[in-house]
């Protein structure tokens, strides 16, 4: 008899998948309200599982108390540094030398609960992904890399945690920030290859371009994978200098914020130029191939969508004072339009992603 995929999984993984997009927006909402040391602890917020509502419920010294819990966190981060060979690097002395990490904030209740919520949202999908985990062992027999991106998964997913808690020991120090962003688009990466895995019959839905053209729209793909990769890391630390030009300006001058950022933002603006270029390359270059009803020319438009409203997200905020709401929005879809580049790049080279990895019974189960 042969094995048979989990009923459980491709559904699962698709969830999962876009719960962690969720906690991406809810993420970029607690950056743009400056809620992240809502909670100077960590995984409690306040040491408590439910959160104070007023700032009577804390101790008269609860700044100096939570402090001095970073101070020991971070000696000990210093010390995992250190024992990896990078204690004397530009991380390190920043944490030492640095003294706003350890200056506490006021207590915001909205702020505390808007890090909460995230934080809960987090064990969620941590829960999520150790359940694909699961579902995934049924996979064993069929393609064993499910099991092993999705166990890879897991394993991220903790890490990230725990960068979660050094971010905020950290005081949301530059770099770490970044880091933490970075973690978070290779699991969404994960599981995008696992959802996909997951279902051996899209192979047989797959359309095969001519050698030539296959290995033009291979590597333009690949290249809007790194450049938006890059486009992204590059918006967080725009988003860094963000937070520093706030406290210098203040609020009030808002709408000064832009001009005061510097070369960082001119280069992230300046490269959404060649990201557009690139798209409708890609999309015109699909749609000659596969026509307006083929699945991988919708898909290519519904990216191309994506960033057209990637790039309008970002003219409101050059152009009307960084909005609030329009942060978490631009970070969003720059995560989506990642997230649909790499399963275009599968489903263009289906054959190779699947068949290579699929076992013979699986491949004759799946009728190959």
């Amino acid at each position: 008899m042969n094995p048979t995929p989990s009923k459980l999984l491709p559904g699962l993984s698709v969830v999962t998948l876009i719960a962690v997009y969720l906690l991406i927006l809810v993420g970029g909402i607690v950056r743009s309200t400056g809620s992240g040391m809502g909670c100077p602890d960590w995984p409690k917020c306040f040491d408590s599982w439910i959160p104070p509502t007023e700032v009577s419920q804390l101790p008269v010294d609860y700044k100096e108390v939570y402090a001095q819990q970073r101070a020991a966190k971070n000696e000990r981060f210093l010390a995992y540094l250190g024992f990896l060979g990078l204690g004397n690097g530009d991380l390190s002395d920043r944490i030492k030398n640095d003294k706003s990490i350890l200056v506490e904030a006021d207590f915001n209740a909205a702020k505390t609960w808007i890090e909460y919520v995230n934080r809960l949202i987090g064990a969620v999908i941590g829960i999520l992904i150790f359940a694909t985990f699961l579902a995934s062992l049924k996979y064993w027999k069929l393609d064993r890399s499910v099991t092993w991106i999705a166990f890879a998964s897991v394993i991220l997913v903790g890490f990230q945690g725990w960068i979660g808690s050094i971010v905020v020991s950290t005081n949301l120090l530059p770099g770490m920030i970044t880091f933490h962003m970075l973690l978070a688009l290779i699991i969404v990466g994960l599981l995008i290859y696992v959802a996909f895995r997951a279902q051996p019959s899209e192979a047989s839905q797959a359309s095969s371009l001519p050698q030539s053209e296959e290995v033009k729209v291979n590597g333009l793909l690949i290249a809007l994978l790194i450049l938006t990769l890059g486009q992204i890391l590059l918006g967080t630390q725009v988003r860094e200098s963000v937070d520093i030009v706030a406290k210098e300006l203040g609020d009030e001058q808002r709408e000064q914020w832009i001009d005061a950022l510097g070369g960082v933002f001119t280069l992230h603006r300046s490269l959404s130029f060649i990201v557009i270029a690139a798209h409708l390359w890609l999309a015109a270059t699909l749609y000659q191939r596969f026509g307006i009803s083929g699945n991988i020319t919708r898909w290519s438009l519904i990216l191309l969508v994506v960033i057209g409203m990637e790039v309008v997200s970002g003219a409101v905020m050059a152009y009307f004072g960084i909005p609030r709401v329009a942060q978490p929005v631009h970070l969003l879809l720059a995560t989506v339009a990642f997230g649909i580049q790499l399963f275009l790049l599968m489903k263009l080279n289906v054959s190779q992603v699947i068949n290579s990895n699929l076992t013979k019974d699986a491949q004759e189960y799946a009728g190959y």
